[in-house]
């Protein structure tokens, strides 16, 4: 495609005839992070950023916004600026594949980058948040816990889902596949979006702490509902698999 102009608007339009089904997605992942991801791979594409630099890129906002979140004082506009890094690293986590698929250029190792920032970024959010809250003059050491436990949680469960997906046959749904509208609103909670907004809240520690301790709660109970959902799913594909193979 050397020499050959390229067009936002088309780009958007390309990408929206190929928008991924968002069947049991969280909502903000389903009707908002993915609409920001393909209007940033559109403008990747007119600038002529390949898929792996918009993973770094992303990469580089989120890890930015996790350094603000454990190294800054606590304020307001610190709070804002992290949170807005945060959602723009989302974003940009939703483009590198929109993008390569424009470009038909995806790719396993393009794949596999992704996937490691995913595993790198999850945990370290939390963690942000732990150093963050035992650097807090006004902050108890159970509070660290919390954080910590929050970034147990987020990376079993991110692996958990992710085999999942690789190791589950490709001919059967899985768990979620066809859920109604109503499904992504009840999930949202679980969503990384909403444990990145409680940031907002970061300056009031114990209203920052109620909301994440529910938060960790939920997410706890959510993702070993899904962990137990994909376990029996995968049982039956395998039974399955052999009696086929018998």
């Amino acid at each position: 495609m050397t020499g050959e102009k390229r067009h936002y608007g088309e780009a958007v339009h390309r990408l929206l005839s190929a928008q991924k089904p968002g069947h049991g997605v969280p909502a903000y992942l389903r009707w908002v992070n993915r609409g920001l991801g393909r209007r940033l791979a559109a403008m990747g594409y007119v600038l002529g950023l390949s898929p792996n630099a918009v993973t770094i890129l992303s990469a580089a906002v989120s890890f930015t916004g996790i350094g603000i979140i454990a190294f800054a004082t606590p304020s307001i506009v610190m709070s804002w600026l992290a949170v807005l890094l945060l959602l723009f690293g989302y974003a940009l986590d939703s483009a590198d594949g929109q993008l390569a698929r424009l470009l038909g250029s995806s790719s396993p190792a393009g794949e596999w980058l992704d996937h490691v920032v995913d595993a790198l970024r999850l945990p370290a959010f939390h963690l942000g948040l732990a150093i963050g809250l035992y650097r807090r003059v006004d902050a108890e050491i159970w509070t660290v816990a919390v954080a910590m436990t929050f970034a147990l949680v987020a990376s079993t469960s991110f692996i958990g889902q992710l085999l999942a997906e690789k190791l589950g046959p490709k001919t059967v749904s899985a768990p979620g596949s066809n859920a109604r509208a109503w499904v992504s609103v009840a999930k949202q909670p679980y969503d990384v979006s909403t444990s990145f907004l409680t940031v907002l809240c970061l300056p009031w520690l114990g209203t920052f702490m109620v909301l994440y301790g529910a938060l960790l709660i939920f997410t706890a109970l959510v993702a070993l509902a899904s962990l137990y959902r994909k376990y029996q799913w995968l049982a039956s594909a395998d039974v399955g698999f052999s009696q086929e193979t018998s």
